[in-house]
C-alpha cells in the first residue's frame, strides 16, 4: 500500500515567490510494520550482511551488564498493540498488566565486562533504487546500512549515542549472514526498532526559516504573527493555524535528503571535519511520523485513523521524542558522518 502526502494547505511560493529558488526534495520513507527481508529497504529489518564479514560492535568501555531483553520489548509492544484502538488508550486486563510488569523488569548479565565487544543494533538499510534522494555513497555503493549502540554512554558527556553507518555494493554480497548477533541486554527500548517496510515518496521541501535570507525570514515571521493575531481576535483554535515550519517547509518522520530542521537549537554549521566542506543532510530518524504540530502531513491513506494511531511505527525514540539528522560530505562520501539531535 502506498502512502501519499496530502497537498499543502496553501501554496507557499505564491505567498513568498523567492522560495522557488530554495525549493528542494526529500524522500519520506513512510515506515510501517511489516516483514521485510534482506533484499528490501527497511527499518529494523534483516540486513544484507556478508556471512564472512564481522558484525559491527561497540568497543567503548561502558556498562552493559544491566538492561532489558530485546525479546521482552517486542512482546510488550505486541500486547499493547492488541488493546490499543486509538494510539493512546488501552484496556489492559489485570493479567496483562502483571505480564507487562514482568516484561519490563531489568535483568543482569553477571559475566558482562565493560570492555566486551557489544553487537550493534541494525536500525535501517536503504537501497538507492528505492530512495530517490539518497546521496551518493563511496565509489559505486548502492546500499546504506545504519547501526547504533543500545546504550546512552558515549562521547564526552558519557550520555551520548553511538551511530555507525556502512556503505556497500549490494551486488558484491554473496552468502548473507543468516542470524546476526544481538546484544544480550539493551539500555533502553527506544533503540530497538520494530521491523518496518518502507513506502518511499518524494515530496517538495524548503529550508528551515532561520537559514533563509534575513529579510525573507522576517516576512515569514510577520505573516505567521498576523495569522496568530487574527485567530486570537476571532477565537479560532490556534492549533489549527498553518505555519511555515510545521506545515509548509520540512515534513516530519523518517526521510532521506532535503533540509534539516533546527527547531530545538539555533542552526549550527555542519562542516566536514576531514576537509571542511559544508555537509548535506543524508538521513533523518524521527520519533514520530506526525504529531500535534504536523498533522497536515498525515498520509491520505491514514486520514481516517485516530489522531495518533500509527504515528510511531518504528518505536525508535530520539532524545526527548525528537529527531536525529545525519549529515554526509558531498566532496567525499567516505569522510566521517556527523549528526545533530533536534
Amino acid at each position: 500500500m502506498t502512502r501519499t502526502t496530502p497537498p499543502r494547505p496553501l501554496d507557499v511560493e505564491e505567498l513568498f515567490p523567492e522560495l522557488a529558488g530554495y525549493r528542494g526534495t526529500t524522500t519520506r520513507l513512510h515506515p510501517r510494520p511489516g516483514n521485510p527481508d534482506a533484499s528490501a529497504s527497511s527499518v529494523g529489518g534483516p540486513m544484507l550482511w556478508p556471512a564472512d564479514e564481522p558484525w559491527p560492535v561497540c568497543d567503548e568501555a561502558h556498562g552493559r551488564g544491566h538492561g532489558r531483553r530485546i525479546a521482552d520489548i517486542h512482546q510488550e509492544r505486541e500486547i499493547l498493540a492488541s488493546v490499543r484502538a486509538d494510539g493512546w488508550s488501552s484496556g489492559l486486563t489485570q493479567e496483562q498488566r502483571q505480564h507487562l510488569d514482568e516484561l519490563r523488569r531489568g535483568h543482569r548479565d553477571p559475566g558482562a565486562r565493560e570492555s566486551d565487544p557489544l553487537p550493534l543494533i541494525g536500525l535501517a538499510q536503504l537501497y538507492r533504487r528505492d530512495v530517490p534522494d539518497l546521496l551518493p555513497g563511496p565509489a559505486d555503493c548502492d546500499l546504506l546500512q545504519v547501526f547504533c549502540c543500545p546504550f546512552d554512554a558515549h562521547g564526552p558527556s558519557r550520555y551520548g549515542m553511538l551511530l555507525h553507518l556502512r556503505w556497500r555494493r549490494s551486488a558484491d554480497v554473496g552468502d548473507v549472514l543468516a542470524v546476526p548477533p544481538l546484544p544480550p541486554l539493551v539500555g533502553s527500548a527506544v533503540y530497538v526498532p520494530e521491523p518496518c517496510v518502507l513506502h518511499p515518496e518524494q515530496v517538495v521541501t524548503y529550508p528551515f526559516a532561520g537559514l533563509l535570507p534575513e529579510s525573507l525570514c522576517a516576512r515569514i515571521d510577520a505573516w505567521e504573527e498576523a495569522l496568530e493575531a487574527e485567530a486570537e481576535q476571532s477565537g479560532e483554535d490556534e492549533d489549527e493555524l498553518v505555519g511555515y515550519q510545521y506545515d509548509l517547509s520540512i515534513p516530519p518522520g523518517w526521510r532521506v535528503g532535503g533540509f534539516a530542521s533546527w527547531h530545538s537549537t539555533d542552526p549550527s554549521p555542519m562542516d566536514c571535519q576531514a576537509c571542511g566542506a559544508p555537509m548535506e543532510l543524508l538521513l533523518t530518524i524521527d520519533s514520530s511520523e506526525w504529531d500535534g504540530g504536523s498533522r497536515s502531513w498525515k498520509p491520505l491513506e491514514e486520514r481516517d485513523l485516530a489522531p495518533y494511531a500509527g504515528a510511531t511505527p518504528t518505536q525508535v525514540v530520539v532524545g526527548r521524542s525528537g529527531e536525529l539528522n545525519v549529515f554526509a560530505c558531498p566532496a567525499d562520501p567516505g569522510h566521517p558522518h556527523r549528526w545533530s539531535i533536534q
